[in-house]
């Protein structure tokens, strides 16, 4: 063996464990799952390589390792996500430029999700708590408590067509001016033994949250909106699982909350993350969906179209998944929210939904296919690969 492989031998044992892992989920029914793995797979790779290069508690930044293409945790379609490392005991300061978003919102975690456990939250804010100047600018200054080990932010969007990112940095005072540390062996073979560890732990890790939360309720239904556990102060969800036939839908109907920023319901597959939001409908936000003249917002999960064959605007596709979680958030809340502020479940035939939604209107192939160019055209602006 060489000592170049030598540095390597760990992440590539842990890759083929992970592929183990992978390949022998205890959920997997059809080849399409297993191949919707080995994707999965590949973002899990992906989060480990820069989680763990990217690493620099000197020299701290920003990274982005959630995105469309390395997905993990049912993450949001309508989020972008930004974490740092800390060091207890040390300063930060953040900077940024407010954008146009719905939600800025700030997350000091404590530990990490685990399979047995979920990471602890030592502190959750939003813009609200921030002094933003007249061009957008802000800046905080936070020197990290006590068991602090990563600070979350999350840029969340309710009108995908309308809404503009900011920008953000982090930086330690004590440091700037400072070259890196260089190179050494030593170190090299740390980050990838930290990669390795990530890679089989993250994997573990999200085979068992789910059965923390989404599968302890009972299938086809969904829990009385609550702050989020281990989640931001300004959050509200509401989470559950579904389980349908292709002749089957579920009707999920939630009154529109006008005294929160963002308003939103996903869908995901059994990997516990988001399924195609870019070239499919699999999550809504207010902003997006139709609401009925009731105030109420009715949505349509289902396999196939649900009106004749034909699409209507507040249809989230299963894109082959019989089974899956479903959440709906309320972020930047002006109040706590009710079990009347909730959403009630209906799981009926297909073919009967035209009869119970008689203001879902039938969509034609070109006007669901510009919702579609709109969403690809969105998420291009929005995230980074």
């Amino acid at each position: 063996m060489s000592e170049a492989y030598g540095l390597t031998k760990a992440l590539s044992d842990a890759i083929a464990e992970a592929e183990e892992l992978i390949a022998n989920a205890p959920f997997i029914k059809t080849e399409a799952d297993r191949l919707e793995g080995y994707d999965y797979l590949s973002g899990r790779i992906r989060m480990a390589m820069q989680n763990a290069f990217d690493y620099d508690l000197d020299q701290p930044l920003f990274v982005n390792p959630t995105h469309q293409f390395s997905k993990q945790g049912l993450d949001n379609p309508d989020a972008v996500y930004f974490n740092a490392y800390l060091r207890e005991g040390v300063e930060y300061v953040v900077r940024g430029r407010r954008g146009t978003s719905a939600d800025l919102s700030f997350q000091v975690m404590g530990g990490a999700y685990t399979a047995t456990s979920a990471a602890t939250s030592l502190m959750a804010f939003d813009d609200r708590k921030l002094e933003i100047a007249d061009d957008g600018t802000f800046e905080f200054t936070y020197v990290a408590e006590p068991g602090a080990k990563t600070l979350i932010v999350r840029e969340v969007f309710n009108d995908w067509d309308n809404e503009e990112r900011g920008t953000l940095t982090i930086e330690r005072p004590d440091t700037l001016g400072q070259p890196r540390k260089p190179l050494t062996r030593e170190t090299l073979a740390k980050k990838y033994d930290v990669a390795a560890r990530s890679l089989v732990g993250s994997i573990q890790t999200w085979f068992a949250f789910p059965q923390f939360f989404q599968y302890k309720e009972p299938v086809n239904t969904l829990t009385v909106p609550k702050s989020t556990p281990g989640g931001l102060a300004s959050q509200f969800s509401s989470i559950g699982h579904y389980e349908l036939t292709a002749d089957q839908a579920m009707i999920v109907t939630v009154p529109r909350c006008d005294d929160c920023t963002y308003q939103a319901i996903q869908i995901g597959s059994d990997w516990y993350a988001s399924t195609d939001y870019q070239t499919h409908q699999t999550s809504l936000t207010k902003a997006q969906a139709v609401a009925d003249d009731d105030g109420m917002l009715r949505f349509v999960i289902s396999e196939r179209p649900p009106i004749d064959g034909a699409p209507t605007a507040n249809w989230l596709e299963t894109t082959g998944h019989t089974t899956g979680p479903i959440m709906l958030r309320w972020q930047k809340l002006e109040r706590d929210l009710t079990e009347a502020d909730g959403p009630t479940v209906q799981v009926v035939d297909l073919a009967d939904v035209p009869s119970l939604l008689p203001q879902a209107t039938a969509l034609t192939d070109e006007e669901y296919a510009a919702r579609i160019t709109a969403r690809q055209r969105a998420v291009a602006r929005r995230m980074i690969s």
